[in-house]
């Protein structure tokens, strides 16, 4: 996934000092490219079975929704509290520079489906972990979560215990 790589645009000190910003939109704007992180995810997919790809806000609505459309399966999103319109579960995370909150829709998920989790970067895994939570509490259950980065240093694999991950890029 070389190719991938340097399709990614650093951006030093944001959103805070010392931090390295792995910019995708370089990546979306590169249309090679962007079509071979989907057609790569679609592909590894494919025969897993899924029922459902869950994109997390904002980046990873992208990708899930791509991913969704190649797979022929629905869409679920994971958005910031009050963004969604009905009843919701909730959760609160630790982030590698602060704390958030994500929602889900309550009935987002038949229990025993299959979902795909998208999102473009895994880092500490603390976003990672707290949607895996939420599609647990509301009974699905979590094919892999997939990445176009994966911080490898930050040791997110490490947050999600069992839960399969995979991801196009590694720095």
């Amino acid at each position: 996934m070389h190719t991938l790589s340097k399709a990614i645009r650093d951006i030093p000190d944001f959103p805070k000092q010392g931090i390295v910003f792995k910019d995708i939109t370089t990546l979306l704007a590169d249309a090679t490219a962007f079509k071979k992180s989907v057609d790569t995810l679609v592909e590894r997919y494919r025969a897993m079975n899924v029922d459902v790809v869950l994109g997390v806000e904002a980046r990873g609505f992208i990708f899930g929704a791509a991913v969704a459309y190649g797979l022929g399966t629905g869409l679920v999103i994971v958005r910031k509290p009050g963004k969604l319109p009905w009843k919701t579960h909730q959760i609160s995370y630790e982030l590698e520079y602060g704390t958030d909150t994500l929602e889900i829709h309550q009935d987002a998920i038949k229990p025993g489906q299959r979902v795909l989790i998208v999102d473009d970067l895994l880092a500490t895994g603390g976003t990672t972990a707290a949607v895996v939570g939420l599609v647990e509490k509301i009974g699905g259950q979590v094919v892999e979560c997939a990445f176009v980065i994966e911080l490898d240093f930050l040791n997110g694999r490490a947050k999600l215990g069992q839960t399969p991950v995979f991801s196009l890029v590694h720095f």
